[in-house]
């Protein structure tokens, strides 16, 4: 099941951030999921939403450099091991991980994945019996 992330690029000074999250709280537009990335002049904001294609527009309308990709969200056991299980299947199938992030959500963890083949990784996940989940 692919996710669809967004990656706005920010500069890195005080309330850039605030300001692009104004956008979306103006839309109503909640996050699920979020990471950033940072230089010494700008960073990246990645995040998951439940209408991506409409988060998109309305950043894009507010002159954001805003991009869609695609992702992959596992849910994994919050315990000592549980990621590295599943990165081990994945990893011995040759699936190349481009950058993850994660969060917790009660007894399980949330791992959003970016892959260099994101169609394979969701093959092998499933042939393992990793949980798919959308977010």
């Amino acid at each position: 099941m692919v996710v669809k992330q967004l990656s706005v690029f920010l500069e890195n000074k005080p309330n850039s951030l605030n300001k692009m999250l104004q956008v979306l709280t103006d839309n109503g537009i909640n996050m699920s999921a979020f990471c950033i990335a940072d230089s010494v002049d700008y960073g990246i904001v990645r995040f998951c939403v439940s209408c991506p294609e409409t988060a998109y527009n309305i950043l894009k309308e507010n002159n954001y450099s805003v991009r869609i990709t695609d992702v992959v969200c596992l849910e994994v056991p919050h315990e000592a091991g549980g990621l590295q299980k599943a990165i081990r299947i994945i990893s011995e199938n040759g699936i190349n991980l481009e950058y993850m992030y994660a969060f917790a959500d009660g007894g399980a963890a949330k791992v959003v994945i970016r892959s260099d083949s994101t169609e394979r990784l969701i093959e092998i996940a499933q042939a393992n019996n990793l949980i798919l989940v959308e977010i």
